[in-house]
């Protein structure tokens, strides 16, 4: 099959293109967010061809993987077809509803020729899809190996963009957690968090890193924090589990379901939260155990024979 997507998700496009298709990924002038090409900070296989607008319009396609409302409009110019009638294509949606959530209706609602693809139940459950087919493929991990030493006495953060997001990605609580245990907050954007929530660069050290040395830096740190509110099951967190870290997250979103009770503590309740820290940290026996748990049910749930086996099942149904 030769599908065409957009490089959107750098993680989780290093996990889909591992299966035994062609893919596509536009590539413009710039490399601007609508043709960024292949990964440079990913490893990705030579099946996944850069093509430009005009290669593609000569090309033939077998499934379009949407992602982004434009994508629509974007690949019946480019294409010179219409997703969902005149080509198979499904709408991948990876992200939690915004706005006045229950009632957050889906960009892709009312098109009954596309199948909405959910990266969680929940997901599927709280966006409004209008009776336009849903179907849900969890996450997949290309597995980075169980790292964990946990020899340094520092919770590890993942998060984008973490002073923009706020409150969504749980920003505001990082000062509090950072009296439990010194953090080392990893991703984009992070330069300045210390500052903005006046700590010493000891107690939360920002740093960004490229896949391969952020998880080697995960792995050292003692247990895996994730203080987000709202957003879809963090690829970060199944990572984490896989590296063998130990959890501490709210329970929120899909996070109760991904992280059983003995690979960690998740809770809605901050004394609950931060003791857990606290022991985790105290208790590296403790850790240990915690993370290994967490590791055996992310390769059950998570690991990548199931999502490339899930990916196939759907693209044979709507392709056929």
């Amino acid at each position: 099959m030769r599908i065409l997507l957009w490089h959107v998700h750098g993680s989780w496009t290093t996990a889909f293109v591992q299966g035994p298709h062609t893919y596509l990924v536009p590539v413009t002038p710039g490399r601007g967010p609508d043709g960024l090409g292949r990964a440079v900070t990913f490893d990705w296989p030579a099946s996944v061809i850069e093509m430009s607008p005009d290669q593609l319009r000569d090309t033939d396609i077998d499934l379009v993987v949407l992602q982004r409302p434009h994508e629509l409009d974007l690949a019946r110019r480019w294409l010179g077809r219409r997703p969902g009638t005149d080509i198979p294509a499904v709408y991948l949606e990876h992200n939690a509803p915004g706005g006045s959530v229950p009632d957050t209706r889906h960009p892709a609602a009312g098109h009954r020729g596309l199948t909405i693809v959910h990266v969680t139940y929940f997901n599927q459950l709280f966006w409004d899809c209008a009776g336009t087919p849903t179907t849900v493929i969890e996450h997949g991990i290309v597995d980075p190996g169980p790292q964990w030493t946990g020899h340094r006495e520092r919770a590890a953060v993942v998060v984008n963009e973490p002073l923009r997001r706020g409150r969504t990605t749980g920003t505001d609580l990082l000062a509090r957690f950072a009296r439990a245990a010194p953090l080392d907050v990893f991703g984009m954007r992070t330069h300045g968090i210390a500052h903005h929530l006046g700590l010493p660069e000891e107690r939360c050290h920002a740093r960004e890193l490229v896949q391969n040395e952020l998880h080697r830096a995960m792995a050292a740190c003692r247990m895996y924090l994730h203080p987000v509110r709202w957003t879809s099951l963090g690829l970060s967190l199944l990572e984490a589990m896989h590296l063998g870290m130990p959890v501490v997250a709210l329970a929120t979103t899909e996070v109760v379901e991904a992280v059983p009770p003995e690979a960690g503590v998740v809770s809605n309740r901050p004394d609950v939260l931060l003791d857990a820290v606290r022991g985790f940290i105290a208790e590296p026996g403790r850790a240990r155990e915690a993370g290994r748990a967490a590791r055996t049910a992310a390769l059950a749930r998570y690991g990548l024979p199931r999502f490339l086996d899930d990916w196939d099942r759907l693209i044979k149904e709507v392709t056929r």
